[in-house]
């Protein structure tokens, strides 16, 4: 057996493996032994079959299997012995020919894609802009008045507004606007103008007095939805499809909205019990809520701009870029050549990323333990639950949850690449020297202009 290395160029390698008949010929004796007992031949107890007879039966398949495994263990021995770094896989050589069948000399050459040897530079040495949102006033105030809103109260009021909410009588009337004899009549429901689905609606239930009679129509306000219908009518759902009419409605109740009035309660609603006693301090802690809200956006950004900093700190990198085109064919049944042509700069890009991410991660000592697993799996299980407007969670309930989703192997490995990018940015930042720059919201968001647009962010975020 020969096993022959021959670098074409820095980026390319063929790995050549001759084989002769006692190369091969025993562990094939060996197979027709093992197949002798596993495959049934009538006429003959198992393993007691004759030779001559299993190799005509079972020859060609025993030599494909005993030639396929020494080739493989040989490649992936020559590979580990000689540290050979390589991208992909090897693939075997367009110009290979082999036929088993009538040959007993083979020779498999195999392409190889060399990894690149990249040196990036990671210390302090390396500048990267950090931004800092300058959280104005302007932001304070409207971030008051949003939680003096939400603080708020309902209280009964004289006339109704659109956030009101409008209790009274209900009566169906038929198609000359009289009460309809038989009709559905509702003593008691609620009816709120801003879950109207017709504008039309909505805006005659706005501006009315207690007291009044206006008529409204139930279906339009309900729209698609008859569970809304028949909660506002007090009739089972199927009954809900068929009704259509005006109803007159009769308001003998108005609850208005009113915003939360800037004093202690609203302090202690928001910030804990006794936290401030004044609104100096209080707008100090609202500006404190604002920037740390931020900070996601800020690490955000930071690791668009420390991934370009490195990228242009390493320069152009030398790829396989013909072998890893063929090998992506290759492992993409449904791809055509012209769609590999079309994705490949962008999957070029990501390939160059990732070599230099895992040299950073050895230069910086990144690593992902346990504990990080289930931080990281505690946040994206807040993120998820945040989506459907539950917050607060229990620490006994998320801790329940964030387990659940480790244990899915499928989930295990999206947890740990996010925990290791959150390690990986936060060293960077600890490891470069950022230059901090304040800007506006507004010259925060200029600085994404033809890139891709933020995620959603909550207070924390890679590299904080």
């Amino acid at each position: 057996m020969n096993v022959n290395y021959e670098q074409i160029d820095p980026c390319n390698a063929v790995i050549s493996i001759a084989l002769v008949e006692d190369d091969y010929s025993k562990g094939v004796k060996q197979e027709l032994a093992r197949l002798a007992q596993r495959r049934p031949i009538k006429g003959f107890r198992p393993g007691h079959v004759p030779a001559s007879l299993m190799q005509r039966q079972f020859g060609g398949e025993a030599k494909a299997y005993v030639v396929d495994r020494i080739v493989s263990e040989q490649l992936a021995n020559y590979l580990k012995e000689n540290k050979v770094a390589v991208l992909g896989e090897p693939m075997l050589s367009e110009g290979t020919k082999v036929d088993l069948n009538t040959e007993k000399e083979f020779e498999f050459r195999f392409d190889i894609g060399l990894k690149p040897e990249i040196n990036v530079t990671c210390d302090s040495s390396v500048a990267v802009p950090y931004y800092l949102i300058d959280v104005t006033d302007e932001m304070v105030d409207k971030q008051i008045e949003m939680l003096c809103q939400r603080n708020g109260r309902q209280v009964p009021g004289d006339v109704s507004e659109a956030d009101s909410m409008l209790r009274g009588s209900m009566a169906e009337l038929d198609e000359n606007g009289n009460e309809k004899e038989g009709g559905i009549t509702v003593e008691s429901t609620i009816v709120m103008p801003s879950r109207s689905h017709d504008e039309e609606q909505k805006n005659a239930m706005i501006g009315v007095e207690v007291g009044q009679t206006i008529t409204i129509n139930p279906a339009k306000i309900a729209g698609e939805s008859q569970v809304e219908l028949a909660s506002m009518l007090n009739i089972d759902k199927e009954q809900a499809k068929d009704i259509k009419s005006d109803f007159k409605f009769y308001i003998n109740e108005i609850m208005v909205h009113r915003p939360a009035e800037i004093g202690q309660e609203l302090f202690d609603e928001v910030l804990g019990t006794g936290e401030v006693d004044n609104e100096e301090d209080f707008r100090a802690k609202v500006r404190e809520m604002i920037s740390r809200q931020y900070v996601g956006d800020s690490n955000y950004r930071f690791t668009i701009d420390v991934r370009r900093a490195l990228e242009e700190n390493v320069g152009e990198v030398a790829l396989p870029d013909a072998f890893l085109k063929r090998f992506l064919l290759s492992r993409n049944e449904k791809a055509t050549a012209e769609q590999i042509e079309s994705e490949y700069p962008q999957a070029r890009q990501q390939l160059i990323w990732q070599l230099i991410q895992d040299q950073v991660a050895t230069k910086l000592d990144v690593k992902v333990t346990e504990e990080d697993m289930l931080r990281t799996a505690r946040f994206m299980t807040l993120q998820q639950m945040a989506q459907y407007g539950i917050g607060n969670m229990p620490d006994e309930i998320l801790d329940r949850y964030a387990h659940q989703l480790l244990e899915k192997d499928e989930n295990r490995e999206a947890v740990a690449q996010r925990a290791f990018d959150d390690s990986l940015y936060a060293a960077l930042k600890d490891a470069v020297t950022l230059t901090e720059q304040t800007v506006s919201v507004e010259e925060f968001q200029a600085l994404f202009a033809n890139e891709e647009p933020m995620p959603e962010q909550t207070e924390e975020k890679e590299a904080e």
